[in-house]
């Protein structure tokens, strides 16, 4: 499974220092969204490059965003977080309007890098491109 993170939020870096940290049998890989294989998975899955994204998740051929994205990642990371999961039960449009609502105001909230993060060097095999 692959990760699509923007590289320039320290949310999202945070996030993906997150699951990097419960993410036991290593099933997840990541990309900054602002790479080159981000920006060939966003055209191979019909989304403009352009688009402000904050995570993304390719699971086999299978896209997940916003809410659906997070609850994904949380199912299969180590701990009680896979309990989070059933967050599916809240309806999508309330879940995604939570997920907008802070995805519009993270670079206020968070602060934003000019450049994406690089990874510590035992993480960086993790790493796409």
């Amino acid at each position: 499974m692959v990760i699509l993170f923007d590289g320039v939020c320290n949310l999202c870096n945070r996030s993906v220092q997150f699951v990097i940290q419960r993410d036991a049998h290593h099933r997840f890989s990541f990309a900054s969204l602002q790479s080159d294989f981000g920006q060939r998975q966003l055209r191979q899955m019909g989304l403009p490059p352009g688009a402000r994204h904050s995570v993304l998740l390719i699971k086999d051929t299978r896209l997940f965003e916003k809410s659906d994205a997070a609850l994904e990642i949380a199912r299969y990371l180590s701990g009680g977080w896979p309990l989070l999961y059933a967050g599916k039960l809240v309806p999508r449009f309330l879940r995604d309007g939570l997920y907008d609502w802070v995805a519009r105001h993270r670079y206020r909230w968070f602060g934003k890098r000019e450049e994406c993060m690089l990874p510590r060097p035992e993480w960086r095999a993790r790493f796409l491109d």
